[in-house]
């Protein structure tokens, strides 16, 4: 018998799929997702539901990001949705914003993976996501950069070059970087630009700075750059972010 095999007929004997879902209950700060082709949840963990903020998975089932998060942010959990789902290809280790309201200065590795039914269609996404400060693996992955993504989040509206992140974390430059990449799934500056343009939208939604306030706050020289850095990531220039979310 193939080992397979006795996983299959294992598994078809389960009484429910719920006593494996309710593991994932058990570790801190993952959340995991599971949703149809209309990007409805059909399965939630506890942190998930926290981000949703709702108390029980019954409470969010057959319901969308769009009825618990900003239309900007749900409008790109769909579109990652949409890309897994038409390509039948996961995304793995994406660095995001964490789900729990506009502007958050939170980070999030989130990875995404197509279910197939038993012809092989893909009839939906599974997912989960960690916060990046949380996360903690083997040397040479994220853990080996604790100190560095520490000081990125405090420090991030200086001028911080990639050399020094480096001496950090006792690599040379091209280790750093390459080490950096595979862990984040993004290199280094754009890791950076990532918090700057979190904070600098989360300043434009919660204080009456103006945007040359607001980027020169965040790390930002030109206000150009800014402008194109901001759009780039959050499909909306810094003024239309600010009136649909003042």
């Amino acid at each position: 018998m193939k080992t397979t095999d006795l996983r299959d007929r294992f598994f078809r004997r389960l009484d429910s799929h719920e006593q494996v879902f309710s593991l994932l209950d058990l570790l801190p700060g993952l959340s995991f997702f599971v949703k149809d082709r209309q990007g409805r949840f059909v399965a939630l963990n506890r942190r998930g539901c926290e981000y949703c903020g709702v108390t029980s998975e019954d409470e969010a089932l057959g319901k969308t990001d769009h009825d618990f998060f900003p239309k900007q942010r749900a409008d790109e959990y769909r579109a990652d949705d949409l890309t897994v789902l038409q390509s039948g290809e996961p995304i793995i280790n994406r660095v995001e914003s964490a789900p729990e309201s506009a502007g958050s200065p939170r980070l999030v590795m989130t990875s995404k993976v197509p279910l197939r039914d038993p012809r092989g269609r893909v009839i939906g996404v599974a997912g989960f996501s960690r916060q990046i400060e949380q996360i903690r693996q083997a040397k040479g992955t994220v853990a080996a950069f604790a100190d560095v993504i520490e000081h990125l989040h405090e420090c991030f509206a200086e001028n911080l070059s990639t050399a020094d992140l480096a001496d950090m974390a006792g690599l040379s430059q091209s280790q750093f970087e390459r080490r950096f990449r595979r862990a984040f799934n993004a290199s280094p500056r754009q890791y950076l630009m990532r918090i700057r343009v979190e904070r600098s939208a989360a300043m434009l939604s919660e204080t009456s700075k103006t945007v040359s306030e607001v980027a020169l706050a965040c790390g930002f020289y030109d206000h150009a750059h800014f402008s194109r850095s901001f759009r780039r990531i959050m499909n909306a220039s810094p003024t239309e972010y600010r009136s649909r979310n003042s």
